[in-house]
């Protein structure tokens, strides 16, 4: 279980990204965070695993408080906790195997993973989180020779061997065309079906929220404006769509399944 009580963060610039944000996510779900660009959904994500640190709120996880731990504490709590981020963050020059190795990192001595010196459980390891994304094939080549859903699955592979109970995806399908997105979406569904793996994304496309959401949230200005299911927001109104995107915003394509569905 996630709880996220009263969260704020206000950058030193002055910026409220977050403004008392609250919900709850139980272990297992598929939550897609919605809204304008700005809005607050990866400042929410970067917070609830501490890669920025929030400025007031709780964040309890497990019976823990990840705002307030520190040091070997926090290393181990976000050990459980995957990032798969919009730009892929792999190590360009390097071979597919040694960045979805560098996953292990929180597990492995630091003076081992400089040098490259992983155990042979952790190849293992690795040489399953490719074949899970169906990738294996390309383990020996450069992360830049590949595609971008490729790169994707290389980051979600990566993820993997932390071996997370939660998954946070920042925008994982933004550089990606629809048939694409699709695919990487699939893979995280599965892991969310077949692991009971806690799913948090934030997504733009609304048939894609649609179709792999099990909870939604929308925020602007960093505050929550809705909350609800996949079928409270396929019978989401006008008035809700507004009240998220804003009063000039429209919705085009706008059926269920139609791959144009977005914001404009």
């Amino acid at each position: 279980m996630l709880e996220i009580r009263n969260l704020t963060k206000i950058y030193d610039d002055g910026t409220k990204a977050l403004d008392n944000v609250s919900f709850t996510v139980p272990d297992g779900e598929f939550l897609v965070a919605i809204g304008l660009s700005g809005s607050g959904k990866s400042t929410l994500l970067r917070c609830i695993n501490r890669l920025i640190d929030p400025t007031e709120g709780e964040i309890i996880w497990n019976g823990k408080d990840l705002a307030v731990l520190e040091g070997e504490d926090l290393r181990k709590a976000r050990r459980k906790i995957g990032m798969v981020f919009q730009h892929f963050n792999l190590v360009k020059r390097s071979s597919v195997m040694n960045n979805v190795l560098s996953g292990r990192l929180g597990y492995t001595p630091a003076w081992k993973s400089v040098v490259g010196q992983f155990s042979s459980e952790d190849k293992q390891k690795a040489w399953d989180a490719l074949k899970r994304l169906n990738i294996e094939d390309q383990a020996h080549k450069r992360a830049d020779e590949l595609s971008g859903g490729q790169q994707q699955r290389v980051g979600i592979a990566r993820a993997l061997m932390q071996e997370p109970d939660m998954i946070l995806a920042d925008e994982p399908v933004a550089s990606l065309d629809p048939v694409l997105a699709h695919s990487i979406l699939q893979y995280l569904e599965k892991l969310n079906k077949e692991d009971n793996m806690t799913i948090i994304c934030s997504l733009h496309y609304l048939d894609l929220v649609q179709r792999y959401s099990t909870q939604v949230i929308g925020l602007k200005q960093g505050k929550i404006v809705y909350q609800g299911s996949r079928k409270d927001i396929r019978a989401m109104t006008d008035r809700e769509f507004k009240d998220i995107y804003g009063e000039e915003a429209e919705r085009v394509g706008g059926l269920e399944g139609d791959l144009g569905t977005e914001v404009i």
